[in-house]
């Protein structure tokens, strides 16, 4: 008998949730599966005009079942009855309105095609209003509640979407009991969870987005969340005080999910976490190391040791003890969109090739499609090969990464992207590389403000899609950074993370940093910074600055 122990990761991303078994010995990953959310693939739900993101319960579920069946599927019986532990990483901040068994609303009869009743995604920016409201009480109470989420709280996170939600939809604020986080949803639905009021609730989620702290004693009092809506009346008291770190067990998984899933029933189901932060866990993340995730946003995660006197980073997206690390301090920030401004680009010129050709009548609708195809698939490949042959700085265009707001530095949800200095020679690979180094350029924002406020950085740290597919993308990256940008192995380093949470849960590994030895991916490149290029991007990052100070100013005064 194999007395080897096997854990399960699980990451829902934006568009897709993912599945891992790994050994819990030595790391491999044995199975991998891929599931897309087919409401979110149609568009449902959502408006992007109005930065109004909504994703069905059902995709998630339907997702979980997909995703860890296939996964099941693929290795020995052996291995599937010592399966031990699974670990959920989830987007955030995503909430949504459940009842008092924890059942989202839209999973209740009347609610079913309710956008309100959904979950809403971290990139769903409706609630910037009710932001700026919560920042301007804070500024004002006798404490700052803010303080430990950077100072400045976002559209992006949990009592914005609640708040924006409860005032838009009487319906669902009425039926509302609770709210919950996506990366606690899970968990509690695996382990057959039945009465909110005990679920637990993820430290990493409710110190950075929630206003949680435990010297607050939990949350802000209810007297904070009336004096910003009476709409909140009494909301507090059917949250949650305490909170918990992902190597801690929600309990062991419903006979119900032990059969849909052909588990055993004894596998311990982690306390959730987002997902950004269970990836620097899947890197074997070291204090003081910058961890990029870069996907369709980016997310930026740095550890440090916990001190007697906390020092506060100013403009970031809060600092927690135990968000990544049990007993150490996890900061984080990172950037709106930065895949999202490629994907952005790569449809804005998508948008003539599906209409020419789709609409022509001199060839076949399968030749059509197949050239449609064909051109979709080398659109960002091609231009990334005709970006790198531009001069740095391409030939004047510069841009300004805030396609989907700023989530820091000082996060500013109403600011919009920006396009300068394009003439009549401009063509379509100097826009693209004036994109891609403002993403950059956005990424050293945040470099720089952690070394401004005291918090070293010793080494980057890449993993995601981006980091494994784009050449260009990276070594622009490593340039304007002036760092060695290490990348990590490991496919789906978040799931990996997931599952060293799942290993510690179950008791496989003492605690979090043995697992990481143990099973954290290695390194397959190293991207070194080019000196010259170095020195190029210094001036072209000074009017990508003054550029940022300038459009501030003149959105801000709209």
């Amino acid at each position: 008998m194999n007395n080897v122990k096997y854990t399960i990761g699980m990451d829902f991303g934006s568009d897709s949730v993912r599945a891992l078994i790994v050994n819990t010995a030595t790391g491999e990953e044995l199975a991998t599966a891929v599931h897309y959310y087919a409401r979110w693939k149609e568009g449902k739900y959502c408006i992007p005009s109005e930065s109004q993101f909504r994703q069905h319960p059902l995709d998630y579920v339907e997702g979980i079942e997909a995703t860890i069946t296939s996964v099941v599927s693929q290795v020995s019986e052996d291995v599937v009855n010592n399966i031990v532990g699974i670990g959920v990483d989830t987007t955030g901040s995503t909430p949504v309105a459940v009842d008092k068994t924890g059942t989202p609303l839209a999973l209740l009869e009347g609610f079913e095609e309710n956008p309100n009743a959904m979950f809403v995604l971290w990139k769903d920016h409706t609630g910037i209003k009710e932001a700026d409201e919560i920042n301007a009480l804070c500024s004002k109470w006798d404490i700052d509640y803010s303080k430990y989420e950077g100072g400045i709280y976002s559209s992006e996170w949990f009592w914005s979407k609640i708040l924006h939600v409860s005032r838009a939809d009487k319906a669902v604020q009425d039926a509302a009991y609770s709210w919950v986080e996506h990366c606690d949803w899970v968990p509690f639905l695996l382990t057959g969870g039945d009465d909110v009021t005990q679920m637990k609730r993820s430290r990493c989620a409710a110190g950075h987005k929630a206003l949680w702290h435990e010297s607050f004693g939990g949350l802000p009092p209810n007297d904070f969340f009336v004096a910003l809506d009476p709409v909140l009346d009494g909301l507090t008291n059917r949250l949650f005080k305490e909170t918990y770190t992902s190597d801690v067990s929600v309990g062991t998984l419903s006979e119900e999910w032990a059969t849909r899933l052909g588990l055993p029933s004894n596998v311990e189901v982690a306390v959730g976490a987002f997902d950004c932060h269970m990836g620097a866990v899947g890197v074997n993340i070291e204090p003081y190391h910058l961890t990029k995730v870069m996907g369709t946003s980016t997310c930026d995660i740095v550890v440090t040791p916990m001190h007697e006197e906390e020092h506060l980073v100013k403009g970031i997206c809060g600092q927690v003890d135990g968000s990544v690390i049990p007993g150490m301090l996890g900061l984080e920030a990172g950037q709106s969109a930065f895949g999202d401004i490629y994907a952005w680009y790569e449809r804005l010129i998508a948008w003539p090739i599906k209409e020419l050709i789709g609409g022509s009548n001199l060839i076949s609708e399968e030749i059509k499609a197949q050239l449609v195809e064909e051109a979709l698939d080398n659109i960002l490949p091609k231009l990334s090969e005709a970006a790198a042959k531009e001069p740095i700085g391409a030939s004047g265009e510069l841009a300004l990464d805030w396609m989907n707001g700023r989530r820091t530095p000082d996060a500013n949800q109403n600011l919009k992207g920006v396009i300068s200095g394009i003439n009549l020679g401009s063509t379509s690979p100097k826009v693209f590389r004036a994109l891609v180094e403002a993403s950059c350029f956005g990424a050293k924002k945040i470099a720089d403000r952690f070394v401004e406020e005291g918090i070293a950085i010793k080494g980057v740290i890449a993993i995601g899609g981006i980091s494994k597919k784009s050449d260009l993308v990276m070594q622009i990256m490593a340039d304007v950074l002036d760092a060695p940008i290490k990348v990590a192995k490991s496919e789906q380093a978040c799931a990996l993370g997931a599952s060293v949470f799942g290993a510690v849960a179950a008791g496989v590994h003492p605690n979090t940093e043995a697992a990481m030895d143990a099973m954290a991916s290695p390194f397959e490149k190293v991207y070194e910074p080019i000196k010259e290029n170095v020195e190029a991007y210094k001036k072209v990052y000074n009017d990508y600055s003054e550029l940022c100070v300038a459009m501030e100013d003149h959105i801000m005064k709209k």
